[in-house]
Order: C-alpha cells, then structure tokens, then sequence
C-alpha cells in the first residue's frame, strides 16, 4: 500500500491508543432501501453486523430527518476498506452514501498544539 494512503490515526507520532480511523458516512435510503426498512426494520442491524464481519466497526448509528436517513460513525482500518464497504453498500441499491473522514476532537486538538509548538521551533 502507497504510503500516502496510510491513514492519518496509523501514522501519527502522537497517537496513544490502537483505535482505527474513523470515517462518518451519510446515508440516504431508496425507493428499495425504504421499502426494506419499512417491511424490516432489523435489517439494520444486520447490515451493522455485516460491516463488522468485514473489519469495519459501526461506533454509532442515528435515524436522522432531513437530507440524510442515517448518520453512522464507523471504524475502519484504512480508506482503502472504507472505500470498498462504501462501494459494496451502495451496490446493493438499498442506499446512496457520502462518506468522510473523521478526526475525534481531542486528536485534532493534541495534534494542533503540537504542530504549534514544532512552527515554533522551526522558526526560532
């Protein structure tokens, strides 16, 4: 794997736990998915266990109005299998995704302040 592709949680110094990187994606069910879900609301929870046969980890779920059905936080390991759950969600034409990294607030934090101090150092 090209080592730009590495994520950002696997590659930073300061990283203090083994998490994996967190990815948000937006979901917004069709025609089909409504259906689905209409008939079996369980499903869901079946496609959650599904993502974590494939190394993946839904973190939290919530139903949302508005342009978006569902809001799910996941862990991946990588953007390469985050891309390919993506892919294989959506080829099941149950639903349109959109997905994007995410950083946990107290990482993008740590690692600003300590971005801060190495510009710092830089230019002393």
């Amino acid at each position: 794997m090209p080592p730009e592709t590495q994520s950002y949680r696997a590659t930073w110094a300061g990283q203090g736990d083994n998490t994996m990187p967190l990815y948000l994606m937006l979901s917004k069910l069709t025609d089909r998915g409504r259906a689905t879900v209409k008939e079996h609301p369980e499903r869901i929870n079946e496609v959650n266990e599904e993502v974590a046969e494939r190394g993946c980890r839904v973190v939290q779920q919530y139903a949302l109005l508005g342009e978006y059905d569902f809001a799910t936080l996941i862990e991946a390991p990588d953007n390469w299998n985050m891309h390919r759950l993506a892919i294989d969600l959506g080829a099941r034409g149950s639903i349109v995704t959109h997905t994007m990294p995410a950083l946990r607030v107290e990482d993008f934090v740590k690692f600003m302040i300590e971005q801060k101090a190495e510009d710092r150092s830089k230019s002393a």
